[in-house]
C-alpha cells in the first residue's frame, strides 16, 4: 500500500495553496533528526526519511494499524507520508538489503509543536485542551503558537506548555521532533490533514482523531486574572454577532422579545459582542434592541471576568459561547445551522428539528466562506435561513426558563409565563 510522496532534496519545500490539498503549506526545512549513515528523519509536517546516495529502501509503517504504507527502493530523496495528521509510525531503513536503521515513534522527552490558528476563538478554545492531552499521554515537551490574546487565557492553567509566538516558529523549527497544523481544511473530503471530517465528528472532537487521542469533550482549564465581581445586579450576557449571516438569529423580534423577557425576571442584559454593528453589502445586524452596550474589542481577560458572574450566557453557535461554557457559565446556545453534535454538550441548546436544519453538519454541501449570505438549501427564495427564523423567542424563553429553574436563578424575581 503506498500511501506517500518521494519528494526531491531541495531544502526548501513549496508552500501550497488551499486548493492543493496534499501539498505543503509550510516550509517545514530539511528533516531535523540524525540517524546512521546520513540518514535524517522527523515528524514534522507528516513522517519524513533522508537518504543520499543508491541502494536505498525505505518502508514506513502504521504500528496501530498494522499496515505498511511506503515500501520502495529510492536514491538521494527524501520519502514524506501523505497523512500530517498523528500517525503511531514505524520507519525502516535498508542499505543494499540490509536493515541499517528502524525507528519506533516515541515522542517522550522530547520537543513536540502544535500550530492553532490566529484570529479565531471558539476553534482554539475547543481545540486546546487536546495539546495537554496530547503532552500528558506522549510524555513530550509541548510547545504551540497561537494568538497572544487568546494565550492569556491558558497561560497560567497550563504551565507545562510552552508558548512561542507564530513569527517564531521558524526559529525554532530544527529543535522539533514533531509538528501538528490543527484546524478544520477545505475542502472537508481533505483527507491529508485530517482523518476525520469535522461534519460528522463534530467541531471539538476532529481535533482529537488529528492527534490520535480519544474523542470525548474536554472542557479547558482557564484561570481569570480578575475574579471580582464589577457588576452587582444580577446580570445575563448576550452576543448576537457572528461571521456570517447563517449563524445569527434570524428571527426578526427573536432578540428584542427575549430582551424583554430578561430584563421583566429582573436581569440586566449586557451584550458582548466585540461589534455592535456587523454585516456585509446591505446585511447589517444591530445590537438587540434594549441590551446595555457591552461591545468593543476588549481583553478575553476582561470578557472571562464578566462571563463568570453571569447567571448564564444567551448566544449563538460562536467563540463567545465557547468562552462562557470554558469558564463554567451556562450557555443558552441558539443555533439552526449547526447540529448540536457540532458544539459542546448543553442542555439548553435551542434549534428547531421542524423546519430545515443543520446544512452547516450536511456531507452534501460545503461552506462557502466568501459568500455572507450562505445557505446552500435555500438562498435566494423565501425559505433563506428557516433554520433560525423560525426559532421562536417564546422556544427561546422556554429554555430559559427552564435553565433558571433548574440552577433555582430568580426565586425571589417574577419570571414571566
Amino acid at each position: 500500500m503506498t500511501d506517500t510522496a518521494l519528494a526531491p532534496t531541495s531544502p526548501n519545500p513549496a508552500v501550497s495553496t488551499p486548493d492543493l490539498p496534499g501539498a505543503p503549506f509550510v516550509d517545514v526545512g530539511p528533516p531535523a533528526c540524525e540517524g546512521p549513515h546520513g540518514i535524517r528523519y522527523d515528524f514534522n509536517y507528516g513522517c519524513r526519511v533522508k537518504v543520499e546516495g543508491e541502494g536505498w529502501r525505505v518502508r514506513l509503517l502504521d504500528r496501530e494499524a498494522d499496515v505498511v504504507l511506503f515500501d520502495e527502493a529510492v536514491s538521494s530523496a527524501t520519502v514524506t507520508s501523505t497523512r500530517k495528521y498523528f500517525v503511531d509510525f514505524r520507519i525502516e531503513v535498508y542499505r543494499h538489503g540490509e536493515l541499517v536503521f528502524e525507528h519506533d515513534y516515541d515522542a517522550r522527552g522530547k520537543r513536540v509543536y502544535a500550530r492553532l490558528p490566529v484570529g479565531t476563538l471558539g476553534d482554539i478554545i475547543a481545540w486546546f485542551p487536546y495539546v495537554e492531552e496530547f503532552r500528558k499521554r506522549h510524555g513530550c515537551e509541548m510547545v504551540l503558537s497561537m494568538g497572544e490574546a487568546i494565550w492569556s487565557l491558558f497561560r497560567e492553567a497550563y504551565p507545562a506548555l510552552h508558548y512561542i509566538r507564530p513569527e517564531d516558529e521558524e526559529a525554532h523549527r530544527e529543535t522539533f521532533y514533531a509538528s501538528y497544523y490543527l484546524g478544520i481544511y477545505f475542502p472537508c473530503e481533505d483527507r491529508t490533514h485530517q482523518p476525520t471530517d469535522f461534519r460528522v465528528s463534530g467541531l471539538q472532537k476532529t481535533i482529537a482523531y488529528l492527534l490520535g487521542l480519544p474523542a470525548h469533550e474536554c472542557r479547558p482549564r482557564i484561570v481569570v486574572a480578575d475574579t471580582t465581581r464589577q457588576i452587582a445586579q444580577p446580570y445575563v450576557c448576550i452576543a448576537a454577532q457572528s461571521s456570517s449571516q447563517c449563524k445569527y438569529w434570524n428571527n426578526p423580534i427573536g432578540w428584542m422579545e427575549t430582551v424583554k423577557f430578561l430584563k421583566r425576571a429582573g436581569y440586566r442584559v449586557l451584550c458582548i459582542d466585540r461589534e455592535a454593528v456587523n454585516g456585509q453589502g446591505l446585511h447589517w445586524n444591530h445590537i438587540p434592541y434594549g441590551a446595555e452596550d457591552f461591545t468593543g474589542d476588549l481583553p478575553l481577560q476582561a470578557r472571562a471576568s464578566l462571563l463568570m458572574h453571569a447567571d448564564f450566557f444567551v448566544g449563538l453557535s460562536s467563540g463567545l459561547s465557547w468562552l462562557a461554557w470554558a469558564v463554567g457559565t451556562p450557555v443558552v446556545m441558539i443555533s439552526g445551522f449547526t447540529h448540536p453534535l457540532n458544539e459542546f454538550e448543553t442542555p439548553y441548546r435551542v434549534i428547531n428539528f421542524h423546519t430545515c436544519n443543520s446544512c452547516w453538519n450536511d456531507t452534501t454541501v460545503a461552506f462557502e466562506h466568501n459568500d455572507f449570505l450562505w445557505c446552500p438549501r435555500y438562498a435566494g427564495t423565501d425559505r433563506q435561513f428557516e433554520c433560525s427564523r423560525l426559532i421562536t423567542p417564546g422556544h427561546v424563553q422556554s429554555v430559559i426558563r427552564r435553565l433558571m429553574q433548574d440552577r433555582k436563578l430568580g426565586h425571589d424575581r417574577p419570571v414571566e409565563q
